[in-house]
């Protein structure tokens, strides 16, 4: 039995051993082929493992965004698998030049027939390294001579094709040719938010400034819109006796479009009839128009509430703006939501915004002495002086309840006074009016070290004209 056993190893050994093929003057056996593909395998294995390290480890480290994180990923993987599958051949025997020979012949009779995968090769080197399309991108594509489009997110590129996920969540795998070949529109090119515009036309009558402030309310109560980017509202004109509005804002993600799309759109004319506002009627409106229309009767209007153009006049120094320069001011501030108990900001802070308080309440108090001061609440407001002479913080204020802030920033502010400078001028003269308050600021900033004899005066109001010029760049 045991001879037996030898005798069918041997010969098994024999038949592993035989070559059984010849390419050049490399003999191949099937040990070796055997050895050739398990050897391959090992080395697409650790080129996956080395392509998620790098991609998701080494480069992160970095601070590499996704879409180069994906690019130098699978040029290096590849890079790195073409010399681990000439390691093995080179270590299993085979003779390279002999391989090169078997290659050239092989591609003149299929090179005809490999012309579109080397066309999808190249085109992918030249996605990964060109970079005009990259993972991450929102990306619309020409899908038919109607110049119908479909629209969506790339999510993975290959040396023969890039998937992309559109809209409806589904993947769309479309050869890397296709990509370089024909026009494609990079709606994220240099920003990767993705922009949502909403076409408003209302009835001649109506408040333009009313309908700003409605319209960047609505994109500020939802959630997924993205503040750091803040909404705009742009007055496209006067046509067909109604008036033609844009509210354009952004989001992160692709999926969410349509969604809060639609729920803007509730929004909106929900907050325009609390106004009294309403959507232009259809005797104004030509055939084919997109007009939102709506039909309420007066007594559906609730009570209005009190507007940022108001609540911005109570201010000392803007109280002799006009509507323009009003609109300005709503157009560069943005919402901001704190919640019960979350601290604003603490004494000694800089003085970097001004506040109007929309909804709720807070509480301004001393913190080292734990002394309460004031509770302001809805349409009352602070920090205006602080933000205009960029003195710091003398108390600290917390919310008291879930509150919502309309705010203006200093680097917001700068750009308006430097648009307008003559309303610098209007301020300086309405500071003027409050020497004495003037008189302690300055005397209290000369005490902290920060003023420079340069701006310093012993007039307040010489000394506030040139601390603005200074802090807002004028």
């Amino acid at each position: 039995m045991k001879l037996f056993i030898k005798k069918i190893s041997l010969e098994f050994s024999q038949i592993l051993q035989n070559p059984v093929l010849n390419i050049g003057q490399t003999s191949i056996s099937l040990a070796s082929l055997l050895q050739l593909i398990f050897s391959f395998v090992i080395v697409i294995i650790i080129c996956r493992i080395f392509d998620n390290l790098l991609k998701n480890k080494i480069l992160v480290n970095f601070g590499i965004d996704e879409g180069n994180r994906e690019a130098l990923s699978t040029i290096f993987t590849y890079i790195f698998g073409t010399l681990g599958f000439l390691i093995v051949l080179e270590s299993t025997g085979f003779n390279l030049a002999s391989l090169a020979v078997l290659a050239g012949g092989l591609g003149i009779g299929l090179g005809f027939g490999i012309q579109n995968i080397t066309a999808n090769f190249l085109s992918g080197l030249t996605l990964l390294i060109e970079r005009s399309v990259k993972v991450g991108d929102i990306i619309e594509l020409w899908i038919s001579e109607e110049f119908k489009t479909l629209q969506g997110k790339v999510k993975k590129i290959t040396l023969r094709s890039t998937i992309i996920q559109t809209i409806e969540g589904s993947s769309l795998i479309i050869p890397n040719s296709e990509l370089v070949q024909k026009p494609i529109l990079n709606c994220t090119y240099n920003n990767t938010d993705i922009q949502i515009c909403i076409p408003i036309k209302i009835d001649y009558g109506n408040d333009p400034l009313v309908i700003t402030e409605v319209l960047l309310d609505s994109a500020y109560m939802e959630p997924l819109v993205i503040v750091d980017n803040p909404p705009k509202v742009i007055f496209n004109g006067f046509a067909n006796g109604y008036l033609d509005f844009e509210l354009r804002l952004w989001i992160n993600q692709i999926n969410d479009k349509n969604h809060v799309k639609s729920i803007l759109n509730y929004t909106i004319e929900y907050n325009l009839r609390r106004q009294g506002i309403y959507f232009a009627s259809n005797k104004h409106n030509k055939a084919n128009s997109f007009s939102l229309y709506s039909q309420y009767n007066k007594f559906e209007t609730q009570q209005k509430k009190l507007s940022l153009r108001t609540l911005l006049r109570q201010v000392t120094y803007f109280q002799n703006f006009n509507d323009l320069d009003l609109r300005k001011l709503i157009e560069i501030g943005y919402r901001r939501q704190i919640k019960a108990s979350q601290i604003l900001f603490h004494e000694n802070d800089p003085g970097d915004a001004f506040y109007i308080i929309l909804s709720g309440k807070v509480e301004v108090f001393v913190e080292k002495i734990n002394k309460h001061l004031t509770t302001l609440g809805k349409a009352q407001f602070f920090g205006e002086l602080a933000l205009m002479l960029a003195i710091p913080r003398t108390a600290t204020v917390r919310a008291l309840e879930d509150t919502t802030l309309f705010v203006i920033s200093n680097q917001a502010f700068e750009q308006f006074l430097k648009g307008n400078v003559e309303l610098a001028e209007d301020i300086v003269n309405e500071l003027a009016k409050h020497q004495e308050e003037l008189t302690s600021r300055q005397q209290q900033l000369r005490e902290m070290g920060l003023i420079d004899e340069s701006e310093d005066d012993v007039n307040p109001v010489v000394w506030v004209r040139k601390r603005i010029k200074k802090v807002f760049n004028l």
